[in-house]
């Protein structure tokens, strides 16, 4: 892709259009601490309707917002609309390798408030997927989307 640059989401109407098109999220670092974003970031999600995937090898088969969590990206039931990472920049490049492998596309990954790599969301860009960095979903849902 040429123009690249144009998946990296940073304004209003482009992220008003990942939660309006989303149904699924995928939550890599998902978290079972109700104290955790990891954990109430999704639930506030779900509780507005989206379904949630949660994702990490630690808690494999541990029920979170209604769902078996999953160890990998790899592993999901069934393809999803975005993927939302709470995990530490450094490990950005390997779950963006892995989202690129999957036999189907998100159509953004959403990297979360203080997460920020900028070589894992241009690659992630050049295959088509709309990006979104140092962001949480909570506050700008509240702030874009009416409820």
């Amino acid at each position: 892709m040429s123009d690249w640059r144009g998946h990296l989401v940073s304004d209003d109407a482009g992220l008003t259009a990942i939660f309006r098109e989303a149904k699924t999220v995928a939550v890599v670092g998902a978290k079972d601490d109700p104290a955790e974003p990891a954990h109430y970031v999704p639930a506030y999600l779900h509780a507005r309707g989206y379904r949630i995937l949660p994702v990490n090898p630690k808690l494999t088969g541990r029920r979170l917002h209604d769902v078996a969590t999953v160890a990998r990206v790899a592993d999901l039931p069934e393809p999803v609309d975005v993927i939302e990472v709470f995990r530490r920049s450094e490990y950005l490049p390997g779950h963006a390798a892995e989202i690129l492998a999957l036999p189907w596309r998100p159509r953004a990954v959403w990297f979360q408030l203080g997460i920020r790599n900028d070589s894992a969301a241009e690659a992630l860009a050049r295959a088509g997927i709309r990006v979104v960095q140092d962001r949480c979903m909570m506050p700008e849902h509240r702030r874009l989307i009416r409820s």
